[in-house]
């Protein structure tokens, strides 16, 4: 097995974890990407590497997900037909459950992610951030994953290649990965872990406002779509209102311009594989939803208005559902290509390698 760490400015807790592994009475081969940490760390770095690590850094700070993909490239280049386990350097993953997981991609040969049960106290920003990426998730693959922010997954050797494709340089990739994983039908596997916060974890280096924009952008872009499609239905209905002093055409047709900006902005802007889509197939399907989801409209409102519930807070209990499942079926059919399976292999194509020098094996490049 190979183990590969990225590390931003670690501290004491990335050492204790190596001196768990017991790198030298075992098989592992441990690869640490330092992401430009910078002099401050340099004492951290050099005890990994006499404990047996691989050294790997770069210049200057560019995100988990470009240690990441730097970490993966030099492995299949270096250690090509090995598998792979990424875990957090702020001690957040245990040896034991590293290796469980370590055992279930060399079985599998599928995707494995190390899933926390989140019992006990965790800080509320993890809790909530997990949940809502969960959701977000299932919303945009129809696959429910109960942790899906893990550090500590494990990979096959054959989609190490494919890895690098995946858009992402920060906190993005890890999501990335997971909803390409599904679109291009690669198992996703869970092992159920230990739950480590320490501190609060205090020495993550998410940012809650940059990095959750990154994370959600599809669903924020979305929203952003829907916005749109309000306002420019609220002018219409006021413009057509005043031409034609007849609610129902301005309705109508406020309905219809509104719907054709939502369409173009989702089609070229929100859903990225919609461009290469036949207009007249996606036009077609979406004035279907756009039918479906006016109906399901009226019979929520009305289900949760004659049970009791004041009428505003039934519009926007109705609202919230329809968004979502609006979101679910352009995602996952409206915009979504139709093909084959894909088998991930690709030539991996190393970047930002800078110093390897390590005393384990006498590794040479």
């Amino acid at each position: 097995m190979i183990l590969l760490i990225p590390a931003y400015e670690p501290d004491e807790k990335l050492n204790q974890l190596i001196e768990s592994l017991q790198l030298k009475s075992n098989e592992t081969m441990l690869v640490v990407v330092d992401d430009g940490s910078g002099p401050e760390s340099e004492e951290i770095f050099s005890y990994a590497q006499r404990q047996g690590a691989v050294l790997v850094q770069h210049p200057v700070n560019m995100g988990k997900g470009a240690a990441l993909k730097t970490g993966f490239s030099f492995i299949a280049e270096t250690f090509p037909g090995h598998d792979v386990v990424t875990a957090d350097c702020d001690g957040q993953h245990a040896a034991e459950d590293i290796y469980a997981v370590a055992r279930q991609v060399g079985c599998k040969k599928s995707i494995v992610l190390g899933q926390r049960e989140f019992n006990g106290k965790i800080p509320l920003r993890s809790r909530l951030g997990n949940k809502a990426t969960t959701l977000f998730f299932a919303l945009s693959t129809g696959t429910w994953l109960n942790d899906t922010q893990t550090g500590l997954r494990g990979f096959p050797a054959e989609v190490l290649g494919w890895l690098g494709s995946v858009d992402g340089e920060r906190y993005e990739y890890e999501l990335n990965m997971l909803l390409e994983a599904r679109r291009k039908n690669i198992a996703l596997e869970s092992v159920k872990i230990q739950t480590i916060y320490l501190n609060d974890n205090e020495s993550s280096h998410f940012r809650p406002i940059k990095d959750s924009i990154r994370i959600y952008a599809p669903l924020l872009k979305f929203s952003a779509s829907s916005l749109a499609g309000f306002v420019v239905d609220t002018v219409l209905l006021m413009v057509f209102t005043t031409l034609f002093n007849y609610l129902l055409p301005a309705v109508v047709l406020a309905r219809f311009g509104s719907a054709v900006v939502n369409y173009w902005i989702n089609r070229q802007l929100v859903f990225a594989e919609g461009r290469s889509l036949p207009m007249r197939s996606t036009v077609t399907r979406y004035a279907l939803l756009a039918v479906v989801l006016l109906a399901l409209n009226y019979e929520l409102l009305t289900l949760l208005s004659t049970n009791g519930n004041p009428l505003l807070l039934a519009k926007i209990v109705t609202e919230i559902i329809l968004f979502l499942v609006s979101f679910y079926v352009q995602k996952r059919f409206l915009f979504r290509q139709r093909g084959h399976r894909e088998v991930p292999i690709h030539d991996s194509h190393p970047e930002h390698l800078v110093n390897t020098d390590s005393p384990q094996s006498g590794i040479e490049r």
